[in-house]
C-alpha cells in the first residue's frame, strides 16, 4: 500500500464498498458530454442542479459516488451532497472510476 492509499484509503476499495451497499453514480458533466459516454446504469445531474436536487437524492437513501470528466466537478458535487447529509464520494475522472469497478 502506497503512502498516499495509507492517507487516504485505497479508491477502488471504497467505490467497490458504496456499490456493494447499492450505491448510485452520478454523474455531474453537461448533457453533451454525458451523452458522449457515460457508466452504465449512472444517473445524470450537472453539478450546477446538485444542490436543487439533493433532498431527491437524499430520499435514495444510499451511498452517492459523483464522477466527471476528471474529478473536479464531482469533488464539489460530493462536497455538496455531504454538507447536506448525503453519504457521497468523489470517484473523480468517470473513465476511470469505472475501470476500478470492473478491472
Amino acid at each position: 500500500m502506497g503512502f498516499l492509499s495509507k492517507l487516504f484509503g485505497n479508491k477502488k476499495d471504497k467505490l467497490n464498498e458504496y456499490i456493494s451497499r447499492g450505491g448510485i453514480i452520478i454523474d455531474v458533466r453537461s448533457k453533451a458530454e454525458y451523452d458522449s459516454g457515460a457508466i452504465p446504469g449512472s444517473k445524470h445531474i450537472t453539478v450546477q442542479n446538485i444542490t436543487a436536487q439533493a433532498t431527491t437524492i437524499k430520499k435514495w437513501n444510499k451511498p452517492v459516488i459523483c464522477v466527471c470528466a476528471s474529478g473536479g466537478r464531482s469533488a464539489t458535487a460530493a462536497a455538496v451532497l455531504r454538507s447536506k447529509g448525503i453519504e457521497a464520494m468523489n470517484g473523480g475522472a468517470w473513465m476511470s472510476a469505472y475501470k476500478k469497478m470492473n478491472g
